[in-house]
């Protein structure tokens, strides 16, 4: 393994770190670090795809440490943010402390919304129309027999917390609370005081994580914060010479959410309340006028893509930004000191106001690069909804230059090249330098699991191709047989909520095995039963294609009801596979098949955890083995041994389950 003169050597670095969280180095793990501290070295990009089991965390981590150069990770989910500060990095510090001789300081840094804010604590959130912390009736019932409503509790438990936690991170309170409980307790930046005007400023947590963040060699942060870094004027994370990105097939989806503006008649009313008790009233009135026109208009919109500003929408929007940029004025020029807190209530109202008419200018704009569609839900009513056509832009411009990128993930490589990733990053082709595109090149570091010995796909090629709508009956009796050769074991993934709970009350009646489903308990709690018993299936939808990580013999069935395509009639997918037509490509694979891909490669690594594990990938899609597009799905799934026979595959699960059984009793 290479090295700097003067430097210790990387083999000696790795194994130091491997022995210290007790793995053994792997041939996978060994190429990643190589190509990781090649790329920092030369201030080149990598897109490095490393396999389940591989430990791309220390692969990655080592050579950064190695180096000397501040360092940002962003990761994509909670549990690796977590492994990575409470486990892999004190480790791994102090493991290299005696070849380094220096102790890396490292930090976990989040968006501000994240950490309790103690102004909003002792002082309450300064609107009517949520309670405050404590109204009297709340008081009396503490004083008494304790809160009296769960969003009560919820807030005597942070109050109580607030005295406790070090972090003030809502993912360190367990168990956790409530959105509405948490939005009585912290602020976005938007609302934020700041350190100077907050009387809790020299105690504020957000502050303090920003402070430590400016102090580490090592920042780890998550894929929301790393986009609004990139989209906004004022940098949040600090300068840094290398940033890796984690779980990198998240990161275009997470980067869109960022980029995503929203307007809904609650949230322009709520902006109206805010604001009215600050402003003048003919203001105010001016602004109330243009929410009540845009209320009417939305009671009328349908779903769907508006690909031309409609007149009648593009009238009220103009009132509405007008009004909206009126009252930020006028909240700028007055100060009303008859109201408590009066500075909080300032911002509170600002950010508000300033969001509505961010969002209404941004689509009367109608840009050319922004997709606007009407949502309509039972819950939340109708939403007008706008987003960038493609993030590739931003993420080129913002990501890619002045430091050294590295991308990593399990899945990265999509038909056999890491070329329809790196186009959705806003890279060129693999090894093109012309000067206008970073340069870059891709690593499959591979898997320490030998996929062919260890794992079956089938693909249930005789039976009906799914249709839009209808009942699948001749999938759930495939299903049921499935499921019954491999006596449960099953992690059922399916492409809709409705379709997985058909499959549930289908077996269930069918079968005598614990069916759990999604929704019905919170997803860790389903985890840990279904890891509990061998003979339990569990059935769900996105979460569980990516969330799910139960070795051993719980989950040795993985089932998916249907290739995964987005929804045709979805806004955004479907302006985006236009684009791509447009300019003369294939849509259809360049965004379609590519997320379904991804999620499918997700979904069936699902099955394989551990060296010791056996099972089978069935997917009950005949598509998968009979359409054009088929062959590149398979290409992106780990090369398990493939087959369309249904006896042989029936055979195999009876087989894994008897030796899991006998391996229980031995």
């Amino acid at each position: 393994m290479s090295t700097t003169p003067g430097r210790p050597d990387l083999t000696d670095l790795l194994q130091a770190a491997v022995a210290s969280v007790g793995g053994t180095e792997r041939p996978g793990q060994v190429a990643m670090a190589e190509a990781v501290a090649e790329a920092v070295e030369e201030g080149s990009h990598r897109l490095i795809q490393a396999g389940t089991g591989t430990g791309k965390s220390l692969g990655y981590l080592v050579p950064a440490l190695a180096q000397g150069e501040r360092v940002v990770v962003a990761t994509a989910t909670l549990a690796l943010q977590r492994q990575l500060v409470e486990r892999d990095l004190p480790r791994a510090v102090e493991a290299l402390h005696p070849l380094l001789r220096r102790r890396a300081a490292f930090a976990m840094l989040k968006g501000r919304s994240n950490y309790l804010c103690l102004h909003r604590l002792h002082e309450g959130a300064p609107q009517e129309d949520e309670p405050s912390l404590f109204d009297p009736y709340e008081a009396a019932a503490r004083a008494a027999s304790g809160p009296s409503s769960k969003l009560g509790k919820d807030l005597l438990r942070l109050r109580d917390w607030a005295d406790e936690t070090e972090t003030g991170d809502r993912d360190d309170l367990t168990p956790g609370v409530s959105d509405r409980a948490w939005g009585q307790v912290s602020v976005s930046s938007r609302e934020c005081l700041g350190a100077s005007k907050c009387a809790y400023g020299a105690e504020c947590f957000a502050e303090a994580a920003r402070e430590r963040a400016k102090l580490a060699e090592v920042i780890v942060t998550n894929h929301a914060l790393l986009a609004i870094d990139a989209i906004e004027g004022a940098p949040v994370l600090p300068p840094h010479e290398v940033l890796i990105v984690d779980e990198a097939h998240e990161l275009v989806s997470r980067v869109t959410g960022v980029a995503t503006g929203e307007l809904t008649p609650h949230g322009v009313t709520r902006a109206v309340r805010r604001a009215a008790k600050l402003v003048d009233e003919k203001i105010a009135d001016r602004l109330q006028n243009a929410a009540d026109g845009f209320e009417a208009l939305m009671e009328l919109a349908l779903p769907g893509r508006l690909e031309e500003i409609p007149e009648d929408l593009a009238h009220v929007l103009a009132l509405l930004r007008d009004a909206a940029r009126a009252t930020i004025t006028a909240l700028g020029d007055t100060k009303d000191r008859s109201v408590a807190d009066e500075d909080a209530v300032r911002k509170q109202a600002l950010a508000s106001v300033e969001n509505v008419h961010d969002v209404a200018e941004r689509v009367a704009a109608a840009s050319e690069y922004d997709v606007v569609w009407y949502e309509r839900d039972d819950r939340r009513g109708a939403s007008l909804r706008v987003a960038p056509l493609s993030v590739s832009g931003l993420l080129r411009e913002k990501l890619f230059h002045e430091r050294s990128v590295v991308l990593t993930s399990a899945t990265l490589k999509l038909g056999g090249d890491f070329n329809g990733v790196g186009a959705s990053l806003g890279l060129g082709p693999e090894g093109q330098d012309d000067g206008e595109l970073p340069p870059w090149r891709g690593l499959d570091v591979g898997s320490p699991f030998d996929y062919r010995k260890q794992g079956i796909l089938y693909v249930a090629r005789h039976l009906s191709p799914p249709g839009r709508e209808g009942s699948r009956s001749d999938m759930l009796a495939e299903l049921a047989e499935l499921v019954e050769a491999a006596g449960g074991r099953t992690l059922g993934l399916f492409s809709s909520m409705r379709a997985a709970q058909a499959a549930a009350e289908e077996l269930r009646g069918r079968l005598d095995l614990p069916v759990l489903l999604q929704g019905e308990e919170t997803l860790g709690e389903l985890i840990r039963r279904f890891a509990a018993d061998d003979r339990t299936c569990l059935f769900g939808t996105l979460s569980l294609w990516q969330g799910v990580d139960v070795p051993g013999p719980s989950c040795q069935l993985v089932v998916m009801d249907r290739v995964p395509f987005p929804r045709p009639d979805d806004p955004l997918t479907s302006a985006r596979q236009k684009a791509v037509e447009e300019a003369g490509g294939n849509g259809f694979m360049a965004v379609a098949a590519t997320h379904a891909a991804l999620l499918m490669a997700q979904g069936a690594g699902r099955l394989i955890r551990a060296s010791g594990d056996r099972g089978v990938v069935a997917v009950l899609d005949p598509r998968l083995a009979t359409a054009r597009y088929g062959g590149f799905l398979r290409a992106s799934m780990p090369d398990f041994w493939y087959t369309t026979d249904r006896n042989q595959v029936r055979r195999s699960l009876a087989a894994i389950d008897e030796a899991a059984r006998k391996a229980a009793t031995d």
